[in-house]
């Protein structure tokens, strides 16, 4: 529990206890109570107990003159530097609603989704389905304040092999020399930009009384081909040769793109991103299963 001053309280849930290993991470927890009571007295708000799950924020249901909103306060870090300014730029078309943005705090007052369910593991929905109906509804047109994907992947590319090797070199050379290549090759060759979603997993998409609706975009400029390499590594949609093959063929098909090149994107990104993830032996077996 962290103090708000008064008697009141908030709780810091578990996923963010890592935080308090790094400095920076240490001192936005201590001053977590504060940024809260602000956003409170800011926006009006009436708090409730956080979510759990997210490892970069704090975020909770809250009410606003009756109306059922959230509150997300996020620790300052590169990924969640434009959230407010692509959740902005979607106006709530496959994505919640940003209602309000407090930059000097980094808090977003949000739309709650209710029932607020994760597609992650809902055998009973087409899950495909739901990111092919999302992903064309993302794929605006922008430009600043946005980072480009050939920024990004060169600096993926810059450390791909450092990463591998102090990860233990834990998959096969090939792989890696896979990624590398099409982060050498894709980045100055790229189709139309626009806005993407580069975290578009059955986690980051909620059930809501508007249908299914993203969140924590991680936003990025670039062509529409990477967008689908979140879903189709998603291991909780379903892991096996043939679920993740078939995700792949599936949202090539249905969304008109480029096999080759999205290949080459899901690969690059998901190696790039593989030994952060507690996932990275289901991201290695992904990148396997679609090379092979």
């Amino acid at each position: 529990m962290a103090d708000l001053g008064g008697g009141e309280t908030i709780t810091v849930p578990p996923a963010l206890a890592w935080l308090r290993g790094d400095p920076d991470g240490s001192a936005w927890l201590d001053e977590l109570p504060r940024l809260v009571t602000g956003c409170a007295d800011r926006w009006g708000l009436q708090v409730g107990a956080p979510y759990d799950g997210s490892s970069v924020s704090w975020a909770a249901p809250a009410v606003q003159d009756g109306r059922d909103v959230a509150i997300k306060v996020q620790w300052p870090h590169p990924e969640c530097e434009h959230e407010a300014a692509a959740l902005g730029a979607w106006d709530g078309h496959g994505a919640i609603r940003l209602l309000a943005h407090d930059p000097t705090r980094h808090a977003l007052l949000l739309e709650r989704c209710t029932p607020g369910a994760r597609l992650a593991g809902r055998t009973d929905v087409d899950a495909v389905a739901v990111v092919a109906d999302l992903l064309p509804q993302l794929w605006v047109p922008a430009g600043a304040p946005f980072r480009s994907l050939a920024e990004e992947a060169a600096g993926w590319r810059s450390t791909l092999w450092a990463r591998w090797a102090e990860a233990g070199e834990p998959c096969e050379r090939r792989l890696v020399e896979a990624a590398d290549e099409a982060l050498r090759d894709l980045p100055g060759t790229q189709g139309d930009p626009v806005l993407l979603h580069q975290d578009l997993h059955g986690d980051n998409i909620l059930e809501s009384q508007r249908g299914w609706l993203a969140i924590d975009p991680k936003p990025l400029v670039g062509e529409r081909e990477l967008g689908i390499s979140p879903a189709v590594r998603d291991c909780q949609l379903g892991h096996s040769p043939a679920a993740v093959r078939g995700r792949f063929d599936r949202l090539c098909t249905e969304l008109g793109l480029d096999r080759d090149r999205a290949l080459g994107w899901t690969v690059a990104q998901t190696v790039a991103w593989a030994w952060d993830s507690r996932y990275a032996d289901q991201h290695v077996d992904t990148v396997r299963w679609l090379l092979a």
